[in-house]
């Protein structure tokens, strides 16, 4: 589904704005700068009001509320989405992705916390098992951003892998999570085949002018974000891996998992909101030969 014709309108009003406003004032490269950095801050509205709630909820609470911080946590992400929708920033395409990220992601909460592998030391009266239901909102908000990312970039991914290819490796990605507690962990052979499906893709996206970067490179570099965001979360003690202290920091291995499980993110992103990949026109970029994404099946 496509986003909402007038909420993507009324985007590409303020984007216009913005950009005639930067560009009267700024040297070409630093307007473009300047228009990355908002866009990417506007794609990244959801999660980064959780990240802050998080922090403020962490300085603030005191523990005879009656209220218990997850929950608080949990009601406030819900809020948020209902306020996105109701104000037209958010598509239901987008609310959609949010929905099934939700889902999978806490799925993959219950497994992990039943292994041992991270805990939620606080208590919390909207949870299943030891998992506190806001913590689902945190794997909706990548799934948020990359849809979002999508749109206000008018993100083109050229040349598109054959679609069986990224859902076979996006599954493969998301049960090595799970079955490397039993079986050898193969996620060198998964970062291998990353390379193999998407070393060729292009991202091509437009801040006024088009740019394009290596899919590769653009999810190596999200994974870091994602990474110093995690630390933010256990510095908190909103949730900490086993062994780990809100002193010490997230080990430098989860960069590879935030870098794989992105590829999931992406493919569930097409599945979810499949407008966002296919039927997109091609970049206007000169006599630059530019293939269409190939249409999934």
């Amino acid at each position: 589904m496509s986003p909402d014709p007038s909420q993507a309108g009324a985007t590409r009003r303020l984007e216009r704005r913005l950009g005639d406003w930067a560009r009267a004032r700024l040297p070409g490269a630093v307007a473009d700068l300047v228009m990355f950095t908002l866009k990417m801050g506007w794609s990244a509205l959801f999660g980064g009001l959780l990240l802050i709630a998080i922090l403020l909820s962490k300085t603030i609470w005191q523990a005879d509320w009656a209220l218990q911080r997850y929950d608080a946590l949990f009601l406030f992400a819900i809020s948020v989405q209902a306020l996105l929708l109701i104000l037209r920033m958010e598509s239901w395409s987008e609310a959609r992705v949010i929905l099934l990220f939700h889902l999978t992601g806490t799925a993959m909460e219950l497994f992990k916390t039943w292994a041992g592998s991270w805990e939620y030391p606080e208590a919390a009266i909207f949870r299943i098992a030891g998992v506190p239901l806001f913590s689902g909102f945190m794997y909706a908000s990548v799934g948020s951003f990359i849809a979002r990312a999508i749109r206000n970039f008018d993100m083109r991914y050229v040349p598109y892998p054959p679609f069986w290819q990224t859902v076979l490796l996006a599954v493969a990605i998301y049960v090595n999570f799970f079955a490397h507690h039993y079986l050898p962990d193969i996620r060198w052979l998964l970062f291998a085949g990353t390379v193999l499906v998407y070393g060729r893709t292009m991202i091509w996206f437009n801040t006024g002018r088009w740019y394009r970067m290596p899919m590769v490179l653009a999810a190596f570099m999200a994974s870091l974000f994602l990474w110093i965001a995690e630390n933010i979360g256990t510095s908190t003690g909103t949730w900490l891996y086993a062994g780990q202290t809100e002193a010490q920091m997230v080990s430098l291995a989860k960069i590879g998992s935030w870098y794989l499980l992105l590829y999931v993110s992406f493919v569930t992103v097409t599945i979810a909101a499949p407008g966002a990949i296919i039927g997109a026109r091609r970049p206007d970029v000169g006599a630059s030969p530019i293939a269409e994404p190939q249409k999934q099946g």
